[in-house]
């Protein structure tokens, strides 16, 4: 078996006087594909800074094999060394490495190099910072919630960006579909240790519910062993006892092993602070447009939201979504058309940015607003210490300024100043961002009992499909469409997703002249885009191959979901691994076929 690319060894780290890792080993071999996963502040970012050489460990070894590159990309990516993007990006490349690929990476990222660090959005950061990592083709990628920002077409290329790596990945994120597209082996932190499972992420929650659940069982036993022992020990005669030492020893043990006993970390409670129930009408739009400029954010949309429904929005960064929230709640006029809000409508929002935090503040003022003790939840008073308890946070907690939180941390600070406010109408800018998924869990089923309307905007699509009852979707020149069901539901509708509509969109922007052309030039240029017997036969036989070659890659994923799979037959699992690498490959080269196929034979129709 070859060597590690990278190994850590009986890693210790306490922090804050808490053992935060202790004794984990990690182990990443070449092409490998690693889910690093576990709850917020179990120390997965922390795990993966000692693996990218950026902290040391209080115990352990890290060992990289001499000449393999390692790239890290931080939840937080710091670009305030650098004038441009690009240079940003330059920075990250050897003497050896190919100078275009820096330029090339950012401009299949929607960048163009020349943006100032300081005026960069999160997504914008986000995406300089992935072409920093990618641009080398390094041998090891650890990426600590590379969607975060993202907007979907994004995240879609990233897939098959990584799916393409010879890389080996370890990767933090939240977002599941992400996870069980390119995982394969998951290692779980849990309560200081590391356990590795040979699973996808797709197989993992069900095989670690299981091992809760047994666990549990263990501790009931021990408790039940515990105090049948204590009876023996108080019924019996002195004489018995002294003559029984082993038995004695035998009860300490079972004592201490109670005591040392770390118990897994219970689940967030949340729960939302609900208003009188509004209007069953919420927000109607009628025939609504909003300009800047030049630039058509929304174009004539009329839309109905009534009182339970769950409104899903999704698109490109920058193509208005924030815009389309702030018309729909009556924060922003349309310059045309109406909007017509419900009666007795209470709102309360969670911003992406997480802008109304001031790092100043502490965990306890940031709660309760700077006023007093207690916390104001839907009319109720409840002592800050008790509901800091319900978001996972520790009483000792209560004095930590904001700025020393984590990204974790923070998102759940987030979601408890939002639910504490009254509200029948919930308006959550990425509610995802940095959250663990257990908590992202026990949020889903708060929404789905909330009794009051919800606005999301989200690019996590697994979120989507669970949560929103219909998707709205930006098509172009400021027109909106809206597909019942969820983000999958929508694919299905539409035919086709963000990414391949924007492709289709572009070739007829970059092909309309800047100049008008003279009439001499249109039969040349007409004989140049004739389709070839090869190409029509390819528009014919195309989608016969890309819907077969789907049917392949569904069956060999449900294959692989098969949770004893790897430990019955691990080479049966590397085969389907590897067919399945391959059909994906396959399927991603048909369909930019296809599309190239389709853009040439419109433009020849058009001309």
């Amino acid at each position: 078996m070859a060597a590690p690319l990278i190994q850590l060894t009986d890693i210790a780290l306490t922090f804050g006087g808490n053992s935060l890792l202790n004794g984990v080993d990690l182990a990443v071999g070449a092409g490998e594909r690693i889910c690093l996963v576990g709850r917020n502040g179990s120390g997965k970012s922390t795990l993966l800074k000692i693996a990218a050489g950026i902290i040391d460990p209080d115990r352990g070894t890290r060992f990289v094999q001499p000449g393999a590159l390692v790239r890290y990309l931080p939840q937080e990516p710091d670009l305030s060394a650098y004038p441009t993007t690009l240079a940003y990006v330059e920075a990250g490349l050897s003497a050896s490495d190919d100078p275009h690929q820096a330029r090339y990476l950012l401009e299949q990222l929607g960048l163009t190099g020349n943006e100032d660090p300081a005026h960069l959005s999160g997504g914008e950061a986000r995406r300089a910072a992935l072409a920093h990592v990618l641009a080398p083709d390094p041998q090891i990628l650890l990426l600590d919630e590379p969607t975060n920002h993202l907007d979907l077409p994004a995240i879609e290329w990233l897939e098959t960006r990584l799916q393409q790596s010879r890389a080996a990945l370890v990767i933090i994120s939240h977002d599941r579909r992400f996870l069980e597209k390119l995982s394969r082996t998951t290692v779980w932190l849990d309560r200081g240790q590391a356990r590795r499972v040979e699973l996808p992420f797709s197989g993992f929650e069900t095989w670690r519910d299981q091992e809760l659940a047994d666990e549990e069982t263990r501790q009931h036993k021990l408790d039940r062993k515990i105090v049948a022992e204590e009876h023996w020990v108080h019924g019996g005669v002195t004489g018995r006892r002294k003559r029984n030492v082993r038995r004695m020893a035998e009860l300490r043990k079972l004592r201490q092993a109670r005591r040392d006993y770390r118990a897994v970390q219970g689940k967030a409670t949340l729960s939302v602070a609900e208003a009188d129930a509004s209007s069953t009408l919420v927000i109607e739009a009628k025939g609504i447009s909003k300009s800047f400029g030049d630039q058509v954010i929304v174009r004539d949309l009329s839309l109905r939201l009534m009182r339970g429904d769950r409104l899903g929005i999704v698109g490109p960064n920058g193509s208005g979504k924030t815009t389309l929230v702030s018309l729909l709640t009556g924060l922003l006029p349309p310059d045309a058309g109406e909007i017509r809000l419900g009666a007795s409508l209470e709102m309360a929002s969670l911003d992406q940015g997480r802008e109304s935090l001031d790092p100043n503040w502490t965990l306890s003022e940031a709660l309760t607003r700077g006023r007093g003790d207690t916390v104001s939840i839907g009319g109720e008073k409840k002592h800050v210490i008790a509901y800091m308890k319900d978001f996972l946070f520790a009483p000792e907690q209560r004095r930590t300024p904001i700025s020393a939180l984590s990204g974790g941390e923070r998102g759940r600070l987030m979601l408890a100043r939002a639910l504490a406010t009254p509200s029948n109408l919930l308006v959550l800018d990425e509610p995802t961002n940095d959250l663990d998924l257990e908590t992202l869990d026990v949020l889903e089923d708060v929404l789905a009992d909330y009794k009051g309307t919800v606005i999301l905007i989200s690019h996590d699509r697994d979120f989507l499909d669970r949560v929103v009852t219909s998707v709205i979707v930006p098509e172009g020149d400021g027109r909106w469409t809206e597909y019942a069901g969820g983000y999958q539901d929508m694919l299905a509708q539409r035919g086709q997703d963000l990414k391949k509509r924007e492709a289709r969109a572009k070739p007829a922007v970059s092909a309309a002249p800047a100049e008008p052309q003279k009439t001499t030039d249109s039969a040349p240029q007409a004989a140049k885009k004739r389709l070839s017997f090869k190409d029509k036969h390819a528009l014919e036989t195309l989608p016969g191959e890309i819907a077969a070659l789907e049917a392949k890659q569904v069956d060999l994923a449900r294959k692989l979901e098969a949770p004893d799979l790897y430990t019955r037959d691990r080479k049966t699992f590397t085969e389907l691994s590897d067919a399945l690498a391959q059909v994906q490959e396959k399927l991603a080269a048909a369909e930019e076929r296809w599309l190239e196929l389709e853009i040439l034979r419109g433009e020849i129709e058009g001309a």
